[in-house]
């Protein structure tokens, strides 16, 4: 399979139907479940499949290092080009990383304007015209909604989307009126997009609960396959 044949037969492109066309430049999206659940996979296979796209993307992570991330995408992209049998697949993965750079921080030590120099160093000053941002780890217990509205302002400012990962504990009430997991809620006035994680016997679930204006609390068609940790199609799973 040739790159652009992958990238059209993705399992992502339901999840660009299900919100709108996709979370689209200047808007932040998050991926919601318990630790362990698949929170990393998602984002960095929804990265993969932005840089398949020939996007650039800069990921951030607030609880590992670059060289644990790096593992990560290194490990989906060698199962996406095993499974699609990509063609040409050293070339395609080379030209994906030239187009990749992660950022490791302490979000105790940082505060969202540092985080957003640092970001605009790289894009504005660097020339790192990067499309997309993944911020993996980011506690939202320790952050503050004025963090996130900042970032939401640096994202259409320079034209980009923001995804994150949010862990949610057990401890806590489950959801509240509008199917919000509590510690989100008092951030969803600048997310658009929120989408939960949960466990299956063999899969795990992918959930839309926001779709930019309006909460729909929808199974998307969509799993995690729990051997390959990418998002698949079931009707794939079940055919195999």
């Amino acid at each position: 399979m040739v790159k652009e044949e992958l990238v059209q037969r993705s399992p992502l492109r339901i999840l660009e139907k299900s919100i709108q066309g996709g979370l689209g430049a200047g808007n932040l999206g998050i991926i919601a479940s318990r630790k362990g659940v698949g929170k990393t996979a998602c984002l960095v296979h929804i990265a993969t499949d932005s840089l398949l796209q020939g996007k650039h993307v800069i990921h951030v992570s607030f609880s590992s290092r670059t060289d644990h991330i790096i593992s990560w995408y290194e490990d989906i992209y060698r199962e996406i080009a095993a499974t699609r049998e990509l063609e040409d697949a050293m070339e395609v993965h080379d030209s994906l990383v030239r187009n990749r750079v992660v950022m490791n921080f302490s979000q105790r030590g940082i505060e969202a304007e540092q985080l957003i120099q640092s970001l605009r160093a790289m894009i504005v000053h660097g020339g790192f015209a990067a499309d997309v941002i993944m911020v993996d780890g980011y506690d939202f217990a320790l952050g503050s909604p004025e963090s996130l509205e900042a970032l939401k302002s640096f994202a259409q400012e320079v034209g980009l989307s923001i995804w994150f990962s949010a862990t949610l504990h057990r401890e806590q009430p489950q959801v509240d009126e509008n199917g919000v997991p509590v510690i989100l809620a008092p951030y969803m006035d600048c997310v658009s997009v929120l989408i939960t994680l949960e466990p299956a016997p063999e899969h795990v679930k992918l959930r839309l609960v926001k779709e930019h204006d309006r909460y729909v609390h929808e199974d998307l068609s969509l799993v995690l396959d729990s051997r390959t940790l990418l998002i698949a199609d079931p009707a794939q799973l079940d055919s195999k």
